[in-house]
């Protein structure tokens, strides 16, 4: 009996976050392996990035945001505790800390990612599947909230639940954010009736996805159907909604576009897909 074949989504984090962003994403997906991409239908550049991934056939979905300081998508009085101030929190962890609290309301947080969806798609997304700006959507409590979305809108979901390796233990900051998100994805109960979870990594790896870290992600892939997230960008920009963020963004370009990235993934017979297609083929 034929062994299943590794079949993989390399999807890239924050379109509509940022001009420098989109156009990394796009030229990743035009010029190297870039399938798919995810959208922060509230991001300042949304509508123009949502446009300029369908006039390429670029397939997205939605990055459910709960922090980055990002305007609400629902009207800012209708979700006082989800977007004080009238912006989501700033960190992933200024909004756990205020979850798990009590500080924030379940109805606003279900208003507030139901109000996304219709965002994008009024911006003309045909949304192929979920996942969490900063995985929050791992989350106790909001992890219900975002697999009955899923399973209304028959969408798959990201699940990042990648075991650790020995070379995490390099850089032990990383790997305790990467580890802590496998256990809170591992131990969660049964994905409910109708609900696709599709095992993701490049969490570890995020920010910092260079062509030597790439291939190592690349080689560590057994058979079956998986997510690689990435977050390629142009230069170095400057996000106004998170200043303090920076991520090696023009190296994981690079190594999205590397011919040695392409000539990996044929000599290890790992085919590419899309959400969408991925389903399909299943």
């Amino acid at each position: 009996m034929a062994s299943r074949p590794t079949r993989l989504v390399v999807n890239a984090d924050d379109l509509g976050l940022h001009a420098s962003l989109d156009a990394g994403i796009l030229k990743a997906h035009r010029e190297g392996i870039v399938t798919s991409a995810t959208l922060l239908a509230m991001g300042p550049t949304a509508r123009e990035a949502a446009a300029r991934a369908r006039e390429q056939g670029l397939a997205v979905g939605l990055h459910l945001a709960l922090s980055t300081r990002l305007a609400p998508a629902a009207p800012a009085h209708a979700v006082p505790t989800v977007a004080p101030e009238g912006r989501l929190r700033g960190s992933w962890a200024d909004f756990a800390k205020a979850w798990l609290t009590g500080k924030v309301r379940r109805e606003e947080v279900a208003q507030e990612l139901d109000a996304q969806l219709q965002r994008a798609r009024e911006l003309g997304v045909a949304v192929d599947h979920l996942d969490g700006h900063q995985h929050l959507h791992l989350l106790p409590g909001i992890r219900p909230l975002v697999e009955s979305m899923a399973a209304r809108e028959h969408l798959p979901l990201r699940w990042p639940d990648a075991l650790p390796r020995l070379g995490w233990l390099r850089t032990p900051g990383p790997a305790l954010k990467t580890t802590l998100l496998t256990v809170l994805a591992r131990t969660a109960p049964r994905a409910p009736t109708g609900v696709r979870r599709v095992s993701a990594g490049g969490v570890f790896e995020a920010g910092k996805l260079d062509e030597s870290a790439l291939l190592s992600a690349l080689d560590a892939l057994p058979s079956g159907d998986f997510e690689l997230g990435c977050h390629p960008g142009e230069g170095t920009p400057h996000v106004p909604e998170d200043p303090a963020w920076t991520y090696g963004w023009q190296a994981e370009l690079d190594a999205l576009t590397s011919p040695r990235v392409r000539a990996r993934l044929q000599a290890r017979g790992i085919q590419l897909h899309s959400y969408a297609t991925l389903a399909s083929a299943t």
